[in-house]
Order: structure tokens, then sequence, then C-alpha cells
């Protein structure tokens, strides 16, 4: 990994429970932001708690950093790890068709889903100890359609939809290298940026959307995201702002 980014760490594992869970174990010992990679994962988890998937030869790996601010800069980084990973599949493809990103955390491949991100902090106050990024990309192999919740996107995998083989470790060489970049966007210049290039690759913008969380449902066209990283949809009661919610097409 001659192109790694300066000041980050890389912890390499053949087997761990979750990425995200190890890097709640080296958090207290961290000095610097460190990514976990790792071959198997024995308890992988997705967003509300849901079951992860993680096959041979895919990326299971987390980002684990200290970052300045509070809990909803913090969650911003959301964003900045969609950037990278849109970058890091045009990166090993060579190609950007069919590639974008669906709000909050999702990569998508020919309308499939090819990757997602999870978010975990420890904090104190308004502040943030320390922040997990927690990354999984369907490499060489998709999860079955079965294993998904009814509705949810189909997972696809980047070998099926492009005939790339890539393994994990060079993924994530061009994964960490391109959140390097975009983090270092975020710090010097804030999230309007990020949030710019975010836009300019979603996934149904301008279309009719479902937001769902787990007392309410909204329909509406998918207008923006706002500067707090909260989806904006027009409503035939008006505008609304969604901070978090499950999104369907």
């Amino acid at each position: 990994m001659s192109d790694w980014p300066q000041g980050y760490g890389l912890h390499v594992l053949q087997e761990v429970d979750s990425t995200l869970n190890e890097a709640a174990r080296l958090a207290p010992t961290a000095s610097g932001p460190v990514w976990i990679l790792a071959h198997r994962q024995t308890a992988a988890r997705g967003r509300r708690g849901r079951a992860w998937t993680n096959p041979k030869g895919n990326l299971a790996a987390t980002l684990l950093m200290r970052p300045p601010g509070d809990p909803e800069q913090a969650a911003l980084r959301s964003f900045v790890a969609a950037l990278a990973l849109y970058d890091a599949c045009v990166a090993v493809t060579g190609r950007a068709a069919g590639l974008s990103l669906k709000w909050p955390n999702d990569v998508l491949l020919n309308g499939g889903k090819l990757a997602g991100i999870l978010l975990e902090s420890t904090g104190q106050g308004r502040g943030i100890l320390h922040l997990a990024i927690g990354i999984g990309v369907n490499l060489s192999e998709a999860p079955s359609a079965d294993s998904v919740e009814p509705g949810a996107v189909r997972p696809v995998s980047l070998l099926s939809e492009t005939g790339s083989h890539v393994t994990p470790e060079d993924f994530l060489a061009e994964l960490a290298s391109a959140y390097a970049h975009y983090e270092t966007q975020f710090m010097t210049y804030g999230f309007d940026p990020i949030r710019t290039a975010w836009l300019s690759r979603a996934a149904r913008l301008g279309e009719v959307i479902t937001a769902r969380t787990a007392a309410s449902e909204t329909v509406g066209t998918f207008e923006t995201v706002d500067a707090g990283g909260s989806l904006v949809l027009n409503t035939a009661k008006g505008r609304v702002s969604i901070p978090a919610a499950d999104v369907y097409f």
C-alpha cells in the first residue's frame, strides 16, 4: 500500500467479531486515525442493529478517528465516507457509469446496493470522543435477495456488475486515500462542498421517494439535502426535513 495516506494507521485482522467492535476496543489507546480491515467477521451488523452479511472476499472495514466538533458535525462524515466510496469504486473499475449515492448511507451500482456505511460514536457532553465509520462493500459476492427486508434495494456485487475482481486490500488503499482527501476538504471548507459533491451523485434526486422511520412514513419529491445533512422532501403538505430515516424507491 505505497499510496497509503499519511497519518492514518492500519490494522489487518484475519477474523474478528466486528470491525466496529474492534474500533471500540482500540479507541482508548489510539493515537490517531486508524483503519481496521477484517477478512472475516463473525458478528457484523448494519443500521438499526440489522445483521450484515459479509461473504469472503468482500470489504469489511472501519475507520476509527477522534474528530473535533460536536456530534452533528461528526455525523456529516457519512457523506464524506460516501464520496470516498464512490471515488474508490471509480478508481478500481475505471468507470463511474451506474454508480450513485442513496441517502443516508448507501452506495448503489446499477440500481442495486453495493455498499453501506454505519457510524457509531462515544462521547461526553457535547463532544465526540471517538467516531467509528464502518464500511461494507460487496466486492466479490452479494448477499441473497431474501436476506434483505421487503422493499429494500437488491444487493449487488462489484464483480457481478462490472467484471472487476478487486481484493479488500487494494480497495481499501483507494478508499483510504479518497477519504483522506475529502476529510481534508471537510475540515478546511466545511460541509458545503461535500454536500454539493454528494448531491451531484445522488440517487433519485428530483423523484418521488418514501422515507420511513419507526413511527412514520413520508412520501415526497427528493428536493435536496440541507446544511445539516437532513433529507428534504417536497410533500403534499409542503417541504419536510427528515434527519433520519430509511429511504425506499
